[in-house]
């Protein structure tokens, strides 16, 4: 009689068919457990991605809200420019009418009070706009840093969790002089 007959006749032909299927879980599991690795790393860089783009919009929006600020200033140093210029020819024509001459140091003075109101509101409303410039320019700069932050973050992260599972993946990989 045969060997493999009477590893039949015993039983352990079964054992060998069992411990293939033993061998093909662990297979399987090793597969899925890479899978799961592989997905945790792709969404840890998904997320630091996610990250960049709200980051990304941040600025968009900033950027938006900033032109509109720009815009705004603007309209009101041009409003209030229109509307002191207003009060010159009124005093004009009030001094006119009541025969000062237009060209007398009391109209010269008035008229040099109201230039230095005009350039003072308009100054101080430059100035304003310009502070609220900054500020834009200030957060701008905190959502690039928060975007930049957040695609190393995701980055790193991944990098670490690739390097912590890599015994795993590769079971050779901390060998060293072939010496397991």
């Amino acid at each position: 009689m045969c060997f493999p007959a009477i590893a039949a006749a015993v039983g352990l032909g079964g054992a060998t068919a069992a411990g293939a299927t033993a061998a093909a879980g662990v297979a399987s599991a090793s597969t899925l457990s890479t899978l799961a690795t592989l997905a945790t790393i792709g969404g840890t860089v998904i997320q630091g991605i996610s990250g960049l783009n709200a980051a990304n919009q941040t600025r968009a929006e900033i950027a938006a809200q900033a032109e509109t600020e720009r815009q705004l200033t603007a309209t009101q140093d041009a409003r209030q420019r229109a509307q002191t210029m207003r009060v010159i020819r009124q005093q004009s024509a009030e001094l006119a009418a009541r025969g000062v001459s237009l060209d007398s140091p009391t109209a010269i003075a008035l008229g040099q009070t109201a230039a230095q109101e005009l350039a003072f509101d308009s100054q101080s409303i430059r100035a304003g706009g310009v502070a609220r410039q900054q500020e834009f320019s200030s957060q701008d700069r905190l959502a690039r840093a928060n975007g930049a932050n957040s695609i190393l973050r995701g980055t790193f992260g991944a990098a670490g969790q690739l390097l912590t599972a890599a015994p795993d993946l590769w079971p050779g990989f901390l060998r060293q002089g072939g010496a397991a």
